[in-house]
């Protein structure tokens, strides 16, 4: 009976190191685990690789520049291929591709080229533009089909428009998109998440300036 109970507990112990084990090897697939509608991290590949390291980063292009929406409307809205052209007009590509290009025009005497990066060939293409960037009448017109990043339940209403009035920051709830080179999704969107942000700023406010968000049910639901 003696040598029955040691060989008992003996299978006990190990049982329970087993478990242990497993538990700790479940522990990070259940970290990965996320409630059904919950995209954080979401991180397509767009149709033009897009830096907003480099837009909003690097040139400090504002966020509101290319997301006009954003200010007054309900939704921030993917910019028109005309707003990209405002500047892409004139570049094309690279400084260091171009003067590459203009170095070596100069050294075999003959006019530079236009240099075009693959990227914005792209959007080019997709406008029916030619090399020298005029409308080729041949050419079909091909709208880019972004992909989108954040998108809530139809049961819910967002308007960007009250939170960038009441000085809410892009990155609140983008993130530091300004550091991205490819945009996700930062935070969950869910329901706590936004109540939490509004009890906070109730009780900090933004930018030094008292407000007064609902938590009321009927703000964000129809």
């Amino acid at each position: 009976m003696l040598e029955f109970g040691l060989a008992n507990r003996g299978f006990t112990v190990a049982l329970v190191i087993g478990l242990l084990f497993c538990g700790m090897a479940t522990v990070p697939a259940l970290s990965a685990l996320r409630l059904p509608g919950n995209d954080q991290g979401y991180s397509p590949v767009q149709p033009i690789a897009y830096s907003h390291r480099l837009h909003a980063g690097e040139l400090g292009i504002s966020c509101l520049y290319c997301h006009q929406g954003a200010e007054s409307g309900r939704y921030a809205g993917v910019p028109a291929a005309s707003t990209c052209m405002n500047c892409h007009q004139f570049v094309s590509s690279t400084i260091a591709a171009q003067r590459a290009e203009d170095e070596a025009a100069k050294k075999e005497e003959r006019s530079p080229k236009r240099v075009i990066s693959s990227e914005l060939k792209k959007l080019y293409d997709a406008l029916g533009l030619g090399s020298d960037l005029k409308r080729v009448p041949s050419k079909e017109l091909k709208p880019l089909a972004w992909e989108r990043i954040h998108k809530l339940p139809d049961h819910v209403l967002f308007a960007h428009g009250p939170h960038v009035k009441a000085g809410v920051s892009c990155q609140t709830c983008h993130g530091d998109v300004q550091r991205s080179e490819r945009v996700r999704q930062h935070s969950d969107l869910s329901m706590g998440w936004c109540v939490n942000c509004h009890r906070e700023v109730n009780r900090n406010g933004v930018d030094g300036k008292p407000v007064h968000a609902s938590t009321d049910c009927s703000a964000c639901h129809y």
